[in-house]
C-alpha cells in the first residue's frame, strides 16, 4: 500500500501496485467495486462461487491493464475460502485491500425469523466479514498493512421494517469496523465501510419493481429522492482503500442519498 508520506501526490486515488480481494464479486454492488479498483490501477481477485462464470468479467478488469483472477469462495465455508486466498496470494504476491462485499438478508418479519433465518443471514454478513478479515489481516501485518473495506448497509444505522436479523447482522459490521480499527491500525491496517441505501442491482430489482415500494423507498431517501446506482457505492470504496483516506479507518460512511439524516 502507498505510505501516508506519498499521499500528497498527482494520483491520490491511484491504486496502481495494489492488489485487491473483492468478495461476492460477479454481479452488482461486488462486480463494480471490481471494476472500480481495477480502473484506479489494483491488481484484482474475484472472489466467486462459480469462476468459471466470470471469464467475461476478468476480460473486462485485465482491459485496465491490470492482472486479474477468480477464485472460489462461498464464505458460508470458510475453510475453503481461507485455501482458496492462501493460493491466490501464493500465485499473485500479497493481497493489501480486502472489500467485504458478501452479504444477504431476508425479508420477514421478526416473530416469523426462525433460528436457521437468523444464523444464516449472521453467517453471510457479520461472521464471513470478521474471519475474512481476520485471515487477510494476518497476510498484512506482515507486509506493511492494507485496507479493509466492508459493505455494511443503512440497515445497520436505521430500523427497517421486516428486516430485523440483517439489520442487527449490518450493525454488527458496523461496530466490528471501529473494533478492528482500533485493534489493527498498529499494524498499519485501516478498516473502514460504506453504509448504501437501496442501490439499483439484480438484488434489488424486485422489490423495487414494486411500485408502492419503490415511491415510499424514494421518499424516505430523504434529500436526493431517488435510488442509487452501483458506481455510487464503488466510488467510495475506492476512496476508502487509497492514499486519500491514509488518515480515515474506524468510520463508516453513509452512501444514502440524505435517509439517515432526516
Amino acid at each position: 500500500m502507498t505510505s501516508p508520506s506519498t499521499a500528497s501526490t498527482r494520483t491520490p486515488f491511484s491504486l496502481t501496485g495494489s492488489r485487491a480481494l473483492v468478495t461476492a464479486a460477479s454481479r452488482g454492488l461486488g462486480r463494480e467495486i471490481a471494476l472500480e479498483l481495477a480502473g484506479q490501477g489494483a491488481d484484482v481477485v474475484l472472489g466467486v462461487r462459480d469462476p468459471e462464470g466470470t471469464s467475461e468479467l476478468v476480460e473486462e478488469l485485465r482491459a485496465f491493464g491490470v492482472q486479474a483472477t477468480a477464485i472460489r469462495m462461498d464464505v458460508l465455508d470458510l475453510a475453503a475460502c481461507r485455501s482458496a486466498i492462501d493460493a491466490a496470494i501464493g500465485n499473485l504476491g500479497p493481497i493489501d485491500i480486502l472489500a467485504n462485499n458478501a452479504g444477504g438478508g431476508i425479508d420477514a418479519p421478526a416473530l416469523k425469523v426462525t433460528e436457521e433465518d437468523f444464523d444464516r443471514v449472521w453467517q453471510l454478513n457479520a461472521r464471513s466479514t470478521f474471519f475474512l478479515s481476520q485471515h487477510l489481516a494476518t497476510s498484512m501485518l506482515q507486509n506493511g498493512g492494507g485496507s479493509i473495506v466492508n459493505v455494511a448497509s443503512q440497515a445497520g444505522l436505521v430500523a427497517l421494517p421486516g428486516e430485523s436479523s440483517y439489520c442487527a447482522a449490518k450493525a454488527a459490521v458496523v461496530h466490528l469496523t471501529r473494533c478492528l480499527a482500533v485493534e489493527w491500525g498498529q499494524y498499519g491496517i485501516r478498516v473502514n465501510a460504506v453504509a448504501p441505501t437501496f442501490i439499483e442491482t439484480d438484488g434489488t430489482a424486485a422489490a423495487l419493481s414494486d411500485d408502492a415500494f419503490r415511491a415510499d423507498t424514494v421518499e424516505r431517501i430523504a434529500a436526493l429522492h431517488r435510488i442509487g446506482v452501483p458506481r455510487e457505492v464503488s466510488g467510495a470504496v475506492a476512496f476508502l482503500a487509497s492514499p486519500s483516506a491514509s488518515l480515515i479507518t474506524g468510520q463508516t460512511l453513509a452512501i444514502d442519498g440524505g435517509w439517515t439524516a432526516r
